[in-house]
């Protein structure tokens, strides 16, 4: 048998070029490959020369992953793992792509060959299909977009009710206008697509509601249809269209199928049906709920998700016997090369066997039978499934009502703001999720009654992905160490909102409904007289610096700026936190660090005017010292030469006294009681008081009820100083330290002029925590007449 040599250069090229942007892939993960994409990012001329394939491959690589350099940089800082590297393809998907290189080489061959070739392709792949899923005497109709095939099935039924259609247009709708029903529980934005491409109003439009008594909140109200058909024919309107769902969007659940059909022949309707649920179809055992799909006059597949099978068309089987208007709405071509689109596809299913489809089906359901059987005992776990025994789509929600130390009742009793509250822990449940178990799939949904919820649908994901039940276990154990801390902070929010209520007006409460945390806060400045523009600065310049101090604890509570957009500004939003947190010392730190933060940055400000005034005054005093130093001595005595001879055989005894500037008062007051007590209580008083100081920082302290494990109690101020948590004192002092800066430290507090310049750019704490006194070299230069007020210069 000959070979084409052309088809045998395809697959290698296809081969290198899968290995060349594999090989890069490699070295990102690796760490080794280096990329500059300053150049490539900008667009440029075409260049005069060519470039071979690997050049130009290299180049797609580089493009592809030119946005992560920067993001692969933060991770590292961060020391976070990738969540965007390049999926692996698999061998089906090596086919897949193989059609595509495959359908371009075809589509030069002769007219005639190309003619004979498409329609065994398109023949083979219909056939396969509609047995695989159980759809006798059917066509298939290959779209790229998943919407297509119901616009074109659309189109055959407006071509086949309206007779003068093909002549008279649009113009001929006007005797009766087509109606298209849908469930109010389809895709969002499909009926408004129909109805922009087939150019109807969207009064031709009707959402049927679901069921609100009996039955699925999921699935259509099958009786409030025929009331709606029958008022619509009343109304002079011709019904068209109905869209069915086999697995909603959302929950996944399945429209009453069989009552449905029997509705549509009643009144000729066409039943169109779509969803993840029509892939059971392959299995051995089916459900009847599913079954009924096959007696649709239309339903659309997307074997793509289903298999894991990249750059893959959805396909639309049909029903129809009239070829000439199928022609005409386009879901056959008379174009060799339009059906060139199955050829992928067709290459997919035969690399994959009939066996290998079922075992991929086969395996997503399992997953989630997997996960739905270990949900069941998460007692903090609600989950919705429309068939516990068969339902490849699982919808979980993390649900307050069931948590053992819930305070309320049921969700369907929590008001409006504690029902966005729960969705806003649901949501961060489904990103912490994602992120932490990228392979689970899992994605947030939003649903009109059960609110924001989780839903695995492997089908969707697994064959892309690889979903293994290792995965789903680790998603399990991720469930079991988050749910525990979204249900402590569930239940300490009111405590948190009631002891920053307890410190008004200093602490604010925010209401943020949008963060998922124990709440957000924000200091008030308690000066008054400021005007506004100034009061906004001193509290974003307060609450920055206030912030900054709490995230430099260490402790596991996160304190961040909140969400990206939120109305309130100058706010400190805090996290999750764990049972054992004692809200009350939490809050009063809070407030304590801002009172701090308040007065040493008043302290500054008046420590800046009274250093200025202090200066002058000690200008005017030292110069004052020197007349008098001048009138004392004589001139004599200020001649270099001479005034050492007679200091040599007459030396003066100065009475000019030293001066010491206090903080304080903000005055200059005698040196005298300085040296006479500096030997006695100056020097061990500072280093008594700085150990003890050093250990009650008010940074340092974890935030723990008194009945918390021996573990978690801080015996100093550092979190993170684990090491000496068998210290017995140390209880004692975590305890007893309440921070606060009391401005009556700095009667205490006492420094030369030129030590409050040195000290004046340390932070204020430091400064009303130290006595500098004057040097040990000044004093032994006293004796020679250089006299202690110089020190003040």
């Amino acid at each position: 048998m000959m070979v084409d040599a052309t088809l045998t250069q395809v697959g290698k090229n296809l081969s290198e070029a899968m290995r060349i942007l594999g090989d890069g892939q490699m070295e990102l993960e690796a760490g080794t490959g280096r990329r500059s994409f300053s150049r490539i990012s900008i667009p440029g001329p075409l260049q005069g020369d060519g470039q071979d394939v690997a050049t130009i491959l290299h180049l797609v690589h580089n493009l592809i992953h030119e946005e992560e350099e920067e993001e692969e940089e933060e991770e590292e800082e961060e020391d976070r793992p990738n969540q965007r590297r390049m999926r692996s393809v698999g061998e089906q998907g090596h086919m897949a792509l193989l059609g595509h290189s495959l359908a371009a080489y075809i589509s030069v061959l002769d007219r005639e060959r190309l003619r004979k070739l498409t329609t065994r392709i398109l023949s083979d792949t219909t056939l396969w299909l509609c047995r695989i899923f159980r759809y006798e005497n059917g066509s298939a109709c290959f779209h790229e977009d998943d919407r297509d095939g119901l616009v074109k099935v659309c189109r055959l039924l407006i071509n086949a009710r309206y007779e003068d259609y093909a002549t008279e247009g649009y113009t001929a709708l006007s005797s009766k206008q087509p109606v298209i029903y849908q469930s109010a529980s389809c895709r969002p934005g499909l009926g408004q697509h129909l109805c922009s491409q087939l150019g109807l109003p969207l009064s031709s439009l009707c959402t049927v509601p679901c069921n609100t008594i009996f039955g699925s909140q999921h699935q259509m109200d099958v009786a409030l249809l025929d009331k709606l058909i029958k008022d619509d024919i009343e109304a002079g309107k011709l019904p068209l269209l109905l869209i069915a769902n086999a697995g909603t969007p959302g929950a996944g659940h399945t429209d009453k199928l069989s009552r449905l059909k029997e509705l549509c022949e009643q009144y000729s309707l066409w039943l169109h049906v779509e969803g993840v649920n029509l892939a059971t179809l392959a299995l051995g055992q089916v459900t009847s709920a599913i079954m009924a799909a096959t007696k649709s006059d239309s339903m659309t597949l997307t074997p793509g998700h289903w298999l894991g099978l990249p750059a893959v068309t959805a396909v639309t089987l049909y029903r129809h016997e009239d070829p000439a208007l199928s022609l005409a709405a386009g879901l056959t071509s008379s174009q060799p090369v339009e059906k060139l689109r199955a050829l992928p596809l067709w290459l997919s299913l035969q690399y994959l066997g009939h066996n290998g489809i079922v075992q991929k089906i086969r395996h997503a359901t399992a997953l989630s039978q997997q996960l739905l059987q270990k949900l069941k005992s998460l007692a903090s776990i609600k989950t919705s499934v429309e068939d516990e025994l068969n339902s490849p789509v699982v919808l979980f929600k993390f649900s307050q009502e069931m948590s053992a130390g819930s305070s309320g009742g049921s969700v369907d009793g929590f008001c409006a703001g504690e029902k966005e509250v729960l969705s806003t822990f649901n949501r961060w449940l489904g990103e912490q999720l994602a992120q932490l178990v990228p392979n689970s799939g899992v994605a947030v949904v939003e649903l009109e009654d059960e609110g924001t919820c989780i839903r695995f649908s492997p089908l969707l994901t697994a064959a892309v992905l690889g979903t293994q039940q290792e995965d789903v276990e680790d998603m399990v154990e991720k469930l079991v160490e988050l749910v525990p801390l979204m249900t402590s902070t569930m239940s300490l929010r009111p405590d948190f909102r009631e002891e920053i209520h307890r410190h008004s007006p200093s602490l604010t409460y925010i209401e943020e409904l949008s963060w998922p945390g124990l709440g957000a806060v924000r200091y008030e400045l308690q000066a008054e007289g400021l005007d506004e523009s100034r009061r906004k600065q001193g509290l974003e310049k307060s609450n920055n610096e206030l912030l900054k101090k709490l995230q430099d604890l260490d402790t596991d509570i996160i304190f961040s700026t909140g969400p990206e957009f939120v109305t309130e500004e100058s706010c400190i939003f805090v996290g999750m936190v764990s049972e054992d947190v004692d809200v009350s010392e939490l809050v009063d730190t809070i407030a304590a660090m801002g009172r701090g933060i308040e007065e040493n940055g008043r302290l500054l400000e008046n420590m800046t005017e009274v250093v200025r005034k202090g200066i002058l005054e000690a200008e005017l005093q030292l110069q004052k010292a020197n007349e008098d130093k001048l009138m004392e001595e004589g001139m004599l005595r200020q001649l270099p030469l001479v005034g050492s001879v007679l200091n040599w055989f007459s030396p003066v005894q100065s009475n000019i006294k030293g001066r010491t500037f206090n903080l304080a008062a903000g005055s200059l007051d005698s040196s005298e009681v300085t040296y006479s007590t500096k030997a006695q209580a100056g020097r061990p008083s500072l280093q008594d008081t700085t150990p003890s100081s050093s250990n009650r920082l008010l940074g340092q302290r974890l935030f723990r009820r008194p009945g918390a494990s021996s573990d978690s109690m801080s015996e100093t101020s550092s979190i993170g100083q684990t090491e000496e948590t068998s210290r017995e004192e140390s209880t004692t002092v975590s305890s007893s330290i309440h921070p606060s800066t009391s401005p009556s430290v700095l009667e205490t507090t006492q420094c030369t002029a030129n030590d409050v310049i040195q000290e004046n750019n340390h932070d204020a704490s430091e400064q009303v925590h130290t006595q500098v006194e004057a040097d040990e070299a000044e004093e032994e230069r006293q004796p020679e007449g250089q006299e202690v007020e110089q020190s003040g210069r």
